[in-house]
């Protein structure tokens, strides 16, 4: 019998037959992993529409950026807001108002006949993904309470999201080919539409934790990760000095120092402090974190170098992606596997050299590269070590926790992931930009202008490709102080 079977009133109706309980969570899953698949793939989308949006609305390349940003901006600000929401108010409801905002904007964007328009709209949809993501999560971890259990429905959760990567990648890429961008951007939509009519069928509502908002935690967290976002974006266009950089980025931090105080003195705090006691959690949290810059580079750098260099169309730049997404479908069930045998510790660190490995091959790559040599065991490596370090530290994180923590526990890890995506980004590019600076005083005598952009280019691109190495590398070092099963045993024994 299920946990919210069990917690309705007398009289209740005769339990359902194991088989129906099954498919009824199967279904649940699917839903709550399409809302995360939803998500992710309206990034790749939003990639592969951008030059269209630019021709057909007149974005500069700073508005371009604005669309990106926007989004961030309102999802990695909100996140930890969105996730107790859910603790008090009821997750279904908070995640089915989240999907239904973000159905509504990406529905409302395809027909946007302005740049600030389309940039609110992509704010309303930051909004929608901060209450549904952590939602989301935090309803498989309240619907999977057995260990095994919960740790083949967390690696199937995020198996659907690479999934969705590929998928959107390869559709939008079909469709800005035959058609318009604005179809591009409304494919989210039958998606967001599915959920919302079948989730209230088969998604039991939990039960609201008592409690108040902690608005003054909500407001500083949300101010500061939103200034602390905004000028690491910004470092992506300006020097790190730059007035716009750096004084956000200050502000950010200096109120995020400010958060931590009010949430030791608040008695129902928006993020409970306590689940940073555990020690392989912090250290998951900071994995969550550092791995987040050795994955955004793939996608930013080789769209663009198959694209301007290698004179691939959208599409094709789509397919050639498409391995690390395989790859990393492949692997997350082999992830759960290993994890149970080796220990999420062991299997972070494989997968952190996975990814140091991977992205050191492709910052040497040349514009006479060939595909099948040169990028594919690349990607292969990369998909697998996504695998392996995401995986881990999705269920180190939401672990040994109270009923009331599965929402901040799981606010907490996507808003990680996406400030760390946000800074891994910013960090890649900037150090890119450097190097292409350095690039264009060592240029061949006699380059053509194609040559010249050509080389300028892929040594940017290996500078991204080595810092996200780098980040990796710090992955890796997390990995280390998470301690192994066996000593957490040991050290539980003998106090």
């Amino acid at each position: 019998m299920s946990v919210h079977t069990s917690e309705l009133p007398a009289p209740r109706p005769s339990p359902a037959p194991p088989r129906h309980r099954a498919a009824r969570a199967g279904t649940a899953l699917a839903l709550l992993a399409g809302c995360n698949a939803m998500v992710l793939l309206d990034e790749s989308m939003v990639q592969i529409a951008l030059p269209g949006m630019s021709q057909g609305l007149g974005l500069t390349p700073v508005g371009l950026g604005w669309v990106i940003n926007a989004y961030l901006l309102a999802f990695g600000g909100l996140l930890l807001l969105g996730g107790r929401m859910g603790d008090l108010l009821g997750r279904r409801k908070v995640f089915l108002t989240g999907v239904a905002l973000f159905t509504v904007a990406a529905a409302l964007r395809a027909a946007a006949t302005s740049p600030d328009l389309l940039i609110t709209l992509r704010a309303l949809q930051g909004v929608g993904s901060a209450l549904a993501a952590p939602s989301a999560l935090a309803l498989v971890l309240s619907m999977f309470g057995e260990e095994a259990a919960r740790k083949r429905a967390i690696a199937l959760y995020l198996a659907v999201g690479a999934a969705s990567t590929a998928g959107g990648l390869l559709l939008a890429g079909t469709l800005s080919s035959l058609s318009s961008w604005r179809w591009v951007l409304l494919l989210n939509v039958p998606l967001g539409l599915l959920i919302l009519l079948l989730a209230p069928l088969v998604i039991e509502e939990t039960r609201p934790s008592r409690g108040r908002f902690d608005l003054a935690g909500a407001l500083v967290s949300t101010l500061g990760a939103v200034c602390l976002v905004f000028g690491l974006t910004r470092a992506a266009e300006h020097p790190w000095t730059d007035v716009t950089v750096a004084g956000p980025a200050a502000a950010g931090l200096a109120l995020l120092l400010v958060f931590l105080v009010i949430e030791r003195q608040a008695q129902q705090p928006i993020v409970v402090l306590r689940l940073f006691s555990d020690r392989n959690r912090t250290w998951a949290f900071a994995g969550t974190f550092a791995v987040q810059g050795a994955l955004i580079g793939t996608g930013f750098f080789l769209v663009q170098f198959f694209q301007q260099f290698a004179g691939y169309s959208p599409l094709l730049s789509a397919v050639a992606l498409t391995p690390v997404a395989a790859a990393m479908i492949t692997m997350s069930g082999a992830a759960v596997w290993l994890e149970r045998r080796l220990g999420p510790r062991t299997l972070l660190l494989a997968g952190a050299v996975l990814l140091i490995t991977s992205n050191v091959w492709l910052s040497r790559l040349t514009a006479d590269f060939g595909y099948w040599g040169s990028v594919l065991p690349a990607l292969l490596l990369f998909g697998s070590g996504m695998a392996f370090c995401v995986v881990p530290p999705a269920i180190l994180a939401t672990t040994a926790l109270h009923s009331d923590e599965a929402g901040a526990a799981s606010s907490v890890h996507n808003a990680l992931q996406t400030v760390g995506a946000s800074l891994g980004l910013a960090i890649l590019v900037t150090a890119g930009t450097h190097a292409g600076r350095d690039a264009e005083q060592t240029l061949p005598a006699g380059a053509s202008p194609e040559q010249a952009m050509s080389h300028v280019f892929t040594q940017s691109m290996s500078a991204g490709f080595l810092t996200g190495a780098g980040f990796a590398a710090a992955a890796f070092l997390a990995a280390l102080f998470i301690r192994p099963p066996g000593a957490a045993a040991a050290r539980t024994s003998h106090p």
